[in-house]
């Protein structure tokens, strides 16, 4: 199983957020600010520092879990092609904020003294997108080692254990926020799944980033029904016939790279005819129609 097409193409706002990530981690690691990171009950409420939350949403505070978060940043992109960038926008900021708030009061609660309590990262984003993956992708395959059960999605939820086990009780309690909070997206909380953000803020990270390798940009679903050939006003006069294209059987691995969204086969292929096998603008169709 995989993310779809290699790179961050038709991902935008993944490869926006996976860059910040590692700029803030890298620039921390410099300066030797690594020991510097975590929130604590004092940050929040005692001594508030707001650069410190800023700093938790992006820093990583180790290599190790640099690796294995952006591994997972990565291949959450899925998400990002199947709902659109701009609703994956939504996501990712609303599982920052419940998230954050989520720690606050559990900082709030526990009133622990101890320095740098809570690990930081953008562990609300990467657990949040454990939800929609437990619940909407499906397993392509299935193996054993050792008389043990496995399946295709196994390696990342080894990733997320990892991750989430990384620095022990301090990264336990941001992992199970992020957990909360993709919960809530899910259960369509003051129905954030069908909010939006204004198109210019979504086309923004398009140009904020450089081309990623790959197929280029599909048409998006608003331009599906302008696939079809246009004439001008003279020659709708004198009534050309309209040229039938015959339909083009839609490749194999387009329809494996639907099916790895969670799409089932036959609605997958029917979209990939119907968008003329642009797989953005077939994603597009699938993700209207539900």
């Amino acid at each position: 199983m995989n993310g779809g097409p290699s790179g961050f193409n038709n991902a935008p706002v993944t490869r926006t957020f996976v860059i910040a990530c590692a700029l803030f981690t890298l620039f921390f690691g410099i300066q030797g600010g690594f020991a510097k990171l975590g929130l604590s009950y004092q940050d929040i409420f005692l001594k508030p520092r707001l650069w410190k939350l800023i700093v938790s949403v992006f820093s990583f505070s180790s290599t190790p879990e640099l690796l294995f978060g952006l591994y997972l940043l990565y291949y959450f992109r899925v998400f990002e092609r199947q709902i659109g960038s701009n609703k994956y926008s939504v996501f990712i900021l609303f599982s920052i904020i419940v998230s954050l708030l989520f720690e606050v009061l559990a900082l709030g609660f526990l009133r622990d003294p101890t320095p740098n309590l809570v690990t930081t990262g953008p562990y609300g984003v990467i657990f949040a997108s454990f939800v929609p993956f437990f619940f909407d992708i499906p397993v392509s395959t299935r193996f054993r080692v050792f008389g043990v059960h496995f399946s295709d999605k196994s390696f990342i939820y080894l990733a997320g254990l990892q991750l989430l086990l990384s620095s022990w009780k301090r990264s336990v309690l941001p992992g199970m926020c992020g957990i909360f909070a993709g919960s809530l997206y899910r259960l369509n909380i003051f129905h954030i799944r069908k909010a939006k953000f204004p198109e210019f803020i979504t086309s923004f990270f398009s140009r904020l980033s450089w081309p990623s390798m790959g197929s280029p940009h599909g048409a998006t679903a608003r331009n599906i029904a302008g696939s079809v050939p246009s004439y001008t006003g003279r020659q709708v006069e004198r009534n050309y016939p309209t040229p039938i294209v015959p339909p083009v059987e839609p490749p194999e691995d387009s329809i494996a790279t639907l099916v790895s969204m969670g799409f089932d086969r036959n609605s997958a292929r029917q979209a990939l005819v119907q968008a003329r096998n642009d797989i953005n603008a077939a994603t597009n169709i699938l993700v209207e129609s539900q």
